[in-house]
């Protein structure tokens, strides 16, 4: 079948910015969107740019965005994406730099990978035996084969370049959650920071786009449920996190009004600052009155707590 190819062009070197040209080629029924874009460029523009490797989805290299979504190209067939979308337009992943047409600068996601220390810190020597039963625990995040991918549909790293991302922070999850690793507590603290775990939106577009189902935004409230449990409640998220479970366990509900006294606490100018909003929830009657805070089926609700050792 014949099929037309919307593609990005862009020479940093010569062009002002990018713009899209289309190729009609000749291609299988069963064919991949890489096997178009090689038939591309070995027989109507040798020029066009973009990485391939292994055609297995194990390498990574071929990530880019098709259709609007960050895909692989090994992975995606023609046909489906023509029968949903009816065009195939073809982009380089998104909130990276350009170095030709379809290849992105991978350069800033090795630094964020590097930047979680991707290896094992164990405490002393010795052996230490790991069981089916704990490899389980990584959650899938070893599948991971680094193709920027969850990065380029981040919604937190399009705010802010200096986020974490999703496959770091995942990959730190792995060490985390390693019986042999002896540098945990300082693991997470390293986390705290802005533009660590609780700057993640939990947008779910990582989750979506991941090829091989790693699940990083999981992966990352797990390293929030492990900060918590160390005593590391002094951020934002986290207030809002015990705060949030405070409010229900002693109410039955969300109190709406109490939520920002927990996120701000002592700060005298913060407190100065949500006085408007207080007003305004007051009059939308968003204020509990005090002393109707408890509700019916409070006592089975604090059992739930109890039972699930919050």
């Amino acid at each position: 079948m014949r099929v037309r190819f919307s593609i990005q062009r862009f020479n940093p070197a010569l062009d002002a910015k990018p713009r899209f040209m289309s190729y009609r080629v000749e291609v299988a029924r069963d064919a991949t969107v890489l096997e178009a874009l090689v038939r591309i460029k070995e027989e109507v523009d040798g020029t066009l740019a973009f990485r391939a490797s292994c055609r297995q989805a194990i390498c990574g290299s071929c990530s880019m965005e098709i259709n609007g979504h960050e895909k692989l190209a090994c992975k995606t067939q023609v046909l489906a994406e023509l029968d949903r979308h009816g065009e195939i337009k073809i982009a380089p992943l998104k909130n990276m730099r350009i170095v030709k047409d379809l290849v992105a600068d991978m350069g800033p996601f090795w630094h964020k990978v590097r930047d979680i220390t991707p290896w094992l810190i164990p405490e002393g020597y010795g052996t230490i035996a790991i069981s089916p039963s704990t490899m389980k625990t990584f959650d899938n995040v070893d599948a991971c084969i680094m193709c920027g991918a969850c990065l380029a549909a981040c919604n937190s790293n399009e705010v802010s370049e200096g986020f974490l991302g999703p496959a770091a922070l995942a990959k730190s999850y792995r060490f985390i959650a390693d019986p042999r690793e002896g540098n945990k507590k300082e693991r997470l603290l390293s986390l705290q920071h802005e533009d660590g775990i609780w700057d993640c939106v939990r947008c779910n577009f990582c989750v979506e786009v991941c090829p091989k189902d790693v699940k990083p935004m999981e992966q990352i409230i797990k390293i929030r449920r492990a900060s918590i449990q160390e005593g590391m409640r002094w951020t934002k998220g986290s207030r809002h996190i015990t705060g949030f479970l405070d409010i229900v366990k002693r109410e039955g509900r969300l109190n709406e009004a109490a939520m920002p006294l927990k996120l701000i606490g002592t700060d005298i100018a913060g407190l100065l600052r949500i006085i408007p909003l207080g007003i305004r929830m007051l009059i939308k009657g968003k204020v509990p009155l005090h002393f109707k805070r408890g509700i019916e089926g409070i006592k089975d609700i604090r059992r739930i707590f109890r039972e699930r050792g919050l």
